[in-house]
C-alpha cells in the first residue's frame, strides 16, 4: 500500500512538473513570421520559433500545457508545446483569425475580421463549436473571469458586442468611440475597459447594465490606443498608446491620467507578470519589447525581438 501511494505521489509530482510555468515571455512577430521566446529571469532571447505567415494573437491554455498563435494569413491557429517548444499542430480557424481569447473551459473565442463574426473552437481537436455574427471588422476579444460574458470589438461598427456563454447569443451591442480595438475585465467581471483607436479614447463599461459609465480622451493627439490591461490590485490601467510611443497609465476608478511611459515606436500589445511587478509592451516599428517596472512605472530594459512584434503573453 505504501509503495502504491509513493507511486501515485510521484506521478502527481511529474504531472505538476510537466505543467509548471516556464517563466518565459512569448512575442508574435508579424513580419518575420516567428515567435520570440524571452527568458523571464535574464530578460534575454532564448529562442525563435517559426510559426507561419503573419502571427498576431497569442494565448496560453488554462492548464499551461500549450501556446496558441493566430497565424492570420494562413487562417489557422498554431499550437506549441510549452514544455518542449515544438510546434504540435495547426488547425483551420476561419478567415483572418487576428485575435482571440482563451476561455476558462479551454475553448478559444476568435475574431474573424473578414467575415464579421466570432467563432468558438476546441483547440485540442480543432473542432468549431459555434459561430456568432457581430459587426464589421471584429478585432479584440475579452472573456470575463467567470466565463459567462465575451466581448468582441468591431472596428467599423464602433461597438462592443457582448456574447452570452454558453448560449452564444448577443446580450448587448454597446456603441463606443471610433475603431474599438481591445478590452479587459475586472476580476469580478462587473466592469470592462475598452480602447478606441481613432477617437483616442478609453471607455469604462458597466457590464451588468451594459452601458458606458466613463470616458477618458487621451490628451496626446498622436495616441492611437490599442491594448489595455489592469494592474494586480486593479487601481491602474495600462494602455498601449500606439503612435504616441507611450504606455499610458490611468487611474482605473476615476479614469484620470497618471503618467505616460516612453517606450518604443508604435506600441501595440501588453501583458503583465503574475506578481504585477512588470509590464511588457510590444513596439512594432522599433522591433522591441519594453520591460516596465510597475513600482516606478519606468522602463528598465528594451529587448530586441523580430520584425513588427504584435502580441505578447507571459507563462508565469
Amino acid at each position: 500500500m505504501k509503495h502504491l501511494i509513493s507511486v501515485i505521489v510521484l506521478l502527481a509530482g511529474s504531472f505538476q512538473l510537466a505543467h509548471a510555468a516556464s517563466n518565459r515571455i512569448f512575442v508574435t512577430n508579424e513580419r518575420s513570421n516567428d515567435i520570440s521566446v524571452i527568458d523571464g529571469s535574464s530578460l534575454e532571447i532564448e529562442r525563435t520559433i517559426e510559426v507561419g505567415d503573419r502571427p498576431r494573437g497569442i494565448g496560453i491554455s488554462p492548464d499551461g500545457a500549450e501556446l496558441y498563435i493566430a497565424v492570420s494569413e494562413e487562417n489557422v491557429i498554431a499550437v506549441i508545446d510549452l514544455k518542449t517548444l515544438e510546434l504540435l499542430r495547426k488547425f483551420q480557424a476561419g478567415s483572418d483569425p487576428e485575435t482571440f481569447a482563451v476561455h476558462p473551459n479551454g475553448n478559444i473565442y476568435i475574431s474573424n475580421e473578414d467575415d464579421a463574426k466570432a467563432s468558438v473552437y476546441n483547440p485540442k481537436t480543432g473542432e468549431q463549436l459555434a459561430e456568432i455574427q457581430v459587426g464589421l471588422e471584429p478585432e479584440g476579444v475579452a472573456i470575463s473571469p467567470d466565463g459567462k460574458q465575451v466581448i468582441v470589438t468591431s472596428e467599423s461598427t464602433n461597438m462592443l458586442h457582448v456574447i452570452q456563454v454558453p448560449e452564444h447569443t448577443i446580450a448587448a451591442n454597446i456603441l463606443v468611440g471610433a475603431r474599438p480595438r481591445a478590452a479587459t475585465f475586472t476580476k469580478d467581471g462587473t466592469i470592462a475597459y475598452s480602447t478606441s483607436e481613432i477617437s483616442g479614447e478609453v471607455k469604462k463599461v458597466d457590464m451588468t447594465n451594459h452601458e458606458v459609465i466613463a470616458v477618458r480622451k487621451i490628451a496626446d493627439e498622436k495616441a492611437k490606443p490599442k491594448d489595455v490591461i489592469l494592474n494586480k490590485d486593479e487601481t491602474k490601467l495600462y494602455v498601449a498608446g500606439g503612435r504616441a510611443n507611450q504606455v499610458i497609465v490611468l487611474n482605473a476608478d476615476t479614469m484620470d491620467f497618471i503618467k505616460g511611459i516612453p517606450v518604443g515606436k508604435r506600441v501595440w500589445g501588453l501583458t503583465m507578470s503574475k506578481d504585477g511587478s512588470k509590464v511588457f509592451s510590444t513596439n512594432g516599428v522599433s522591433g522591441t519589447v519594453s520591460v516596465i517596472d510597475t513600482a516606478k512605472d519606468e522602463v528598465i530594459k528594451a529587448i530586441e525581438v523580430g520584425k513588427f512584434p504584435w502580441g505578447v503573453v507571459i507563462d508565469d
